[in-house]
């Protein structure tokens, strides 16, 4: 008995690098001459590094993550005696499990002198690192005696992209709960070849809806922001955004947004050479929630331009975060450029959880430039807590001799 084993692979076409230069340069038009010359490159697109003759495949080639490994086995009888009872099987394992790849776990009742059983596997690679494809034969001879023999495969799986994720937190509503989240995602193509990027999607939690920031309106049509081509050439990086906003029920429910909460997940589909197709999906992104501490302090209004040594308005709202009742007192505190213009030290009353109060506060900055808000204290009298709040905000102080535009 004989056994061997061949990767299924589509055929591949040859490459080649094109080198091109412009007219005026010293070559003129040689090199676009020898591209049009030569028999490997499609004709009226030289350019392209696909040419239309197709190549034999040298070694086992390169296996992805995400991609389908595909299979041909087949056992041959070398015997001139009739075999019987025949069971062939294929087992894939990894560093974390064995997998029974047989498209069928019945045994053959015999197979005769120089006959073969054949089997095509598949499997879609969801793990990196070293898979050895076990290939077990089980059989009976003439003479009743049961024969076993194994063979081993082992090639590796490699990671195709490489995908970072950043999270940025847009104020849009002065409820914490409520705010939009901005997820950028960063492809990078790390493979020898280049990808057809044919989807790139977040999948939501239940907890928030989606909308991708990936197209452009342009004469009344949708087109990506990365033009027509989707393709993502070796070690090319592509940014997608997307804008989170929790849903209603769950924005209403201040606790549930807190925290650690879970994003979505990125599904990630691409084509590579003639059509080999690749998907990957990321594990559940989380993102941090930010946090405010017991009171949170917003501002409602500032102006971006003041002048010097002339007071302006400014309008704060203040928030209860904390799960109990606070009693609150304003102290103001001057900085060496911004001075506080009003009573320090006075009593805002009672804040319950989750209720907010505004205030109206003035100032004057007495140095010109680019001048930082700091310098206010909220005392909570039940505890007997200070919460400090520097560099709130930023103005620019500009001479009163200078006309501000609005």
């Amino acid at each position: 008995m004989n056994k061997s084993l061949m990767r299924l692979t589509k055929p591949t076409l040859f490459t080649n690098i094109p080198v091109t230069c412009e007219e005026k340069d010293l070559p003129g038009d040689l090199f676009n001459q020898l591209m049009r010359d030569d028999p490997s490159t499609v004709n009226g697109a030289e350019i392209l590094m696909l040419g239309e003759m197709l190549t034999l495949p040298q070694n086992f080639g390169n296996i992805f993550l995400g991609e389908t490994f595909s299979s041909y086995i087949s056992v041959h009888n070398d015997s001139n005696q009739v075999v019987k009872d025949i069971l062939v099987k294929a087992d894939l394992q990894t560093s974390s499990q064995r997998l029974n790849l047989s498209a069928s776990n019945a045994a053959v009742a015999e197979l005769k002198p120089d006959c073969c059983i054949d089997d095509v596997i598949h499997h879609e690679v969801k793990e990196i690192g070293t898979h050895i494809l076990v290939c077990a034969v089980s059989y009976t001879t003439q003479g009743g005696e049961k024969m076993y023999f194994r063979k081993f495969f082992k090639f590796q799986v490699l990671k195709p992209l490489d995908v970072k994720t950043k999270f940025y937190n847009a104020e849009s509503d002065l409820s914490s709960v409520t705010d939009e989240v901005f997820l950028e995602a960063q492809i990078q193509n790390i493979t020898t070849s280049p990808m057809f990027m044919e989807k790139v999607s977040l999948e939501p939690s239940i907890m928030y809806n989606v909308a991708e920031l990936n197209s452009v309106s342009q004469a009344g049509e949708c087109v990506t922001t990365f033009g027509s081509r989707a393709y993502l050439q070796p070690m090319d990086t592509r940014q997608y955004l997307y804008c989170l906003k929790p849903k209603k029920e769950f924005a209403e429910k201040a606790g549930i947004i807190k925290g650690v909460t879970v994003i979505g997940k990125l599904d990630i589909v691409w084509k590579t050479n003639l059509g080999e197709r690749g998907r990957l999906q990321t594990s559940q992104l989380q993102r941090m929630a930010p946090g405010y501490g017991d009171v949170r302090l917003s501002l409602e209004a500032i102006p971006d331009t003041v002048n010097l040594e002339e007071p302006f308005h400014i309008t704060c709202k203040i928030t209860n975060c904390s799960e109990r009742t606070m009693d609150l007192v304003l102290e103001m505190c001057n900085t060496n450029s911004i001075h506080w213009c009003g009573i320090s030290g006075r009593q805002l009353g009672k804040l319950h959880p989750s209720s907010s109060l505004c205030l109206a506060l003035t100032l004057l900055s007495s140095v010109q430039g680019l001048q930082s808000v700091s310098g206010l204290r909220l005392t909570d009298t039940f505890l007997k807590r200070t919460y400090e709040y520097d560099d709130i905000a930023q103005v620019c102080v500009v001479s009163s001799a200078i006309k501000v535009e609005s």
